[in-house]
């Protein structure tokens, strides 16, 4: 079994890394690329102002990271101001960033799903009407800031002002013709494709429109990864929690 691994590049050397020490034949091919955004003077703004914020939602490691590439010199996370992550990895980040482990707040590890609507479950008590929230994300290829706006809708709801920021700007990959050439002869067994984002396959179909494929086998990180996948027309489609343990186990249900 060889298995793809679709995450944008640096994180897919960690779990490529982490897959192969498991005894599968794991190999890097990103179907999203990251880049700073062209303009980081929001990013600077959001600093001189994030003690004002209830809560800062970071949708991913990412977004962390290249907000904190932006941190002022002597800047400290407000003492007065949670950190939300809707998983694992983000936690993480966070907490690699120097947030306090106090402020932050998460789904608990046994959770069904990680994504916005578990991490609400968690911190829906946390906010009162009136109380801002901030929401790092990405941007789309055209520097739009572009994502998921279900808990923007629950903040607002809840009679909270949120405020929204680009920290980093999500890109098609540019492959080569050898990258392009290894994906069409992927497209069924000893292959399983890994995949983290519904973005990620949406832009699979761009680079190779039209290409059949019924035989492939993927496995996705969430329910509506694995539905973009089936839509993508995968024959074989297996659900995961984006864990390493889970991803593992799915992986040798293929075997």
């Amino acid at each position: 079994m060889r298995v793809l691994v679709t995450r944008p590049e640096g994180e897919a050397r960690h779990w490529v890394q982490e897959l192969r020490r498991g005894g599968f034949d794991a190999q890097p091919l990103p179907l999203i690329e990251i880049a700073p955004t062209a303009d980081t003077a929001p990013l600077a703004a959001q600093w001189r102002q994030l003690d004002a914020y209830r809560a800062a939602m970071f949708v991913s490691g990412n977004a962390v990271r290249h907000f904190f590439d932006r941190k002022p010199e002597g800047a400290a996370w407000p003492a007065r101001t949670r950190a939300w992550a809707p998983g694992a990895g983000t936690r993480q980040a966070l907490l690699a960033a120097g947030v306090p482990a106090a402020l932050l707040d998460s789904p608990a590890p046994a959770s069904a799903q990680f994504d916005s609507e578990t991490l609400w479950q968690e911190v829906a008590g946390q906010v009162d009407p009136g109380d801002r929230a901030l929401i790092v994300r990405g941007a789309d290829s055209q520097g739009a800031s572009s994502g998921r706006d279900w808990l923007a809708g629950q903040l607002a709801a809840a009679g909270v002002q949120v405020e929204i920021v680009a920290a980093y700007q999500r890109q098609p990959p540019r492959w080569s013709g050898e990258q392009l050439a290894r994906a069409r002869l992927s497209s069924g067994p000893p292959h399983v494709w890994l995949f983290s984002s519904s973005e990620a396959i949406a832009n699979l179909q761009t680079l190779l429109p039209g290409h059949d494929w019924s035989k492939g086998r993927a496995v996705a990180t969430h329910p509506r990864i694995a539905q973009a996948a089936r839509r993508a027309g995968f024959g074989v489609v297996c659900e995961s929690r984006p864990s390493l343990d889970a991803v593992v186990a799915a992986l040798e249900s293929f075997r």
